[in-house]
């Protein structure tokens, strides 16, 4: 197994154990975790994509698209680095531009909570963006919760994921299962991209170290190594904002 490799199971591993502990001690006042997606509620888990809702974000005069964001001051200078370096990443190829609140009312949060975590969409008011200190602070991570808050699902959930994607869910760990779910996805004209940074590893979930999704129709295809958002992640934000 390559380093890579290694240190991605790890993380996927500890990431995985951070969202279980956190579905079981939920306080009140926390959302409703599963797997790095925020829920109001167990209601909201297989409702249709929220795109279809309103949730995306206002698109100003001047044909940008402004997200307000705070970042918590728990973070060390290093950590804040990667964050906002994530955040900027965006304007650089889209109409997206992730900017310091000043007294908007919509805007996510960034802080250091239980795992990596986002709502899909926007949700109106405060909406936490979950960057934890212990495993989440990478530049793939980053783009990956903002991309949800931007209104984007994982890839391996698309709606057209069978005809790229065996799940051998013999192999996902018990109770895990629902991160697999296909989701009714807006894939707006856009292949199924392995190199997307919304695209799991092979071994997500696993439980028993052996790969719990299987490229098709060619099992040798690698997937879900993304460092950063692919050409198809790009395309994507600027089709749905029409940038």
């Amino acid at each position: 197994m390559s380093a890579l490799r290694c240190v991605f199971v790890l993380l996927l591993f500890t990431l995985s154990c951070r969202a279980e502990r956190r579905r079981s001690v939920r306080k009140d006042s926390e959302p409703l975790v599963i797997d790095d997606i925020a829920f109001d509620s167990e209601l909201d888990r297989n409702a249709d994509p929220c795109t279809s809702r309103g949730c995306m974000w206002g698109k100003s005069s001047d044909g940008k698209v402004y997200v307000p964001y705070t970042i918590a001051g728990h973070y060390t200078s290093r950590e804040r680095s990667i964050i906002e370096r994530g955040l900027s990443s965006f304007s650089e190829s889209t109409c997206v531009r992730f900017i310091a609140r000043t007294n908007q009312r919509d805007y996510i949060n960034i802080q250091s909570d239980s795992g990596c975590y986002s709502y899909v969409g926007r949700r109106g008011y405060s909406q936490t963006v979950s960057l934890d200190k212990q495993g989440c602070i990478y530049h793939s991570t980053v783009q990956h919760e903002l991309l949800h808050a931007l209104g984007f699902n994982h890839e391996q959930c698309r709606s057209d994921r069978d005809q790229y994607i065996k799940v051998l869910w013999q192999n996902i760990q018990r109770g895990w299962e629902y991160a697999f779910d296909k989701i009714n996805t807006l894939n707006q004209d856009t292949p199924y991209d392995y190199n997307s940074v919304m695209q799991y590893h092979k071994y997500a979930f696993s439980g028993n170290n052996r790969p719990t999704m299987e490229p098709i129709p060619n099992a040798n295809v690698n997937f879900g190594q993304a460092t950063e958002m692919s050409k198809n992640d790009i395309l994507r934000v600027n089709r749905l904002y029409k940038c």
